[in-house]
């Protein structure tokens, strides 16, 4: 079956990040033979003085295809890697969803879609994920990461939201045609920021830490025109700044 597995605030300014500690339970889920773990993607929720968050207010959510027996194992093994692995004084929640029982405009969606825009409770977090068959757990601290988490597993769903946690490594190749690009295994399409699509041949520049966002459920690779002379590149990867929308 496929899953979404999906966690917030787990961390403090100074310990891991959410982000590799969703890493290390992708991992963990492959080293146990349960299944195969997707890329982390990073989902940007409502920043806002009535939500505490530890620095971006940011959930981390992977898919991961596992064998059906092994489904209640691993949301064990992944609420007991929060219990040890979370830092002192966050609020850790854990939400775990199988893709096939949500239709595809399921209300996880629209509760992911909310948690963007503005406040929402726990209460509205646990009643949405039982009425889902969802399993939703708090891990620590008031446990309102629960909110971010079923946030980040919606969002992910929808297929529209997020950027990939870290960034793609092309061997120290800083200029590539897009046909090699499309050969990455973290690449699904490559796409012009302001719309279209770059020519298989076309040359695209690499930035410094490029990284792909989730657009209609493929995980592409933004490029712009590079108008800097010189280079025999036609595009260039976008800047980080510029995904912030994503």
């Amino acid at each position: 079956m496929r899953i979404l597995v999906s966690i917030d605030d787990t961390d403090d300014l100074d310990s891991r990040g959410t982000g590799e500690i969703a890493s290390l339970i992708a991992e963990g889920l492959q080293q146990k033979g349960w299944g195969t773990a997707g890329m982390v993607t990073r989902h940007q929720l409502l920043v806002h003085p009535d939500v505490p968050y530890t620095s971006h207010n940011s959930a981390m959510c992977f898919t991961a295809d596992i064998v059906d027996l092994e489904l209640e194992r691993f949301i064990s093994f992944a609420g007991a890697f929060l219990d040890h692995e979370c830092a002192p004084g966050s609020d850790p929640g854990l939400c775990v969803a199988q893709v096939e029982r949500l239709e595809p405009s399921s209300d996880l969606i629209g509760f992911g879609q909310r948690a963007k825009q503005e406040v929402v409770t726990m209460q509205e977090a646990f009643d949405l994920a039982r009425r889902l068959g969802i399993h939703l757990s708090q891990h620590g601290g008031t446990g309102q990461g629960v909110i971010g988490a079923l946030a980040g597993a919606g969002l992910r769903l929808w297929g529209n939201d997020g950027r990939m946690k870290g960034a793609l490594q092309f061997g120290g190749k800083k200029v590539l045609p897009v046909t090699e690009l499309l050969g990455h295994p973290h690449i699904d399409a490559v796409r012009c920021l302001e719309g279209g699509v770059p020519g298989a041949a076309d040359l695209v520049e690499i930035g410094e830490k490029p990284k792909t966002v989730l657009l209609e459920g493929a995980s592409v690779l933004l490029v712009s025109p590079l108008e800097r002379e010189g280079s025999e590149a036609v595009w260039q990867t976008v800047h980080r700044r510029q995904l912030r929308r994503y």
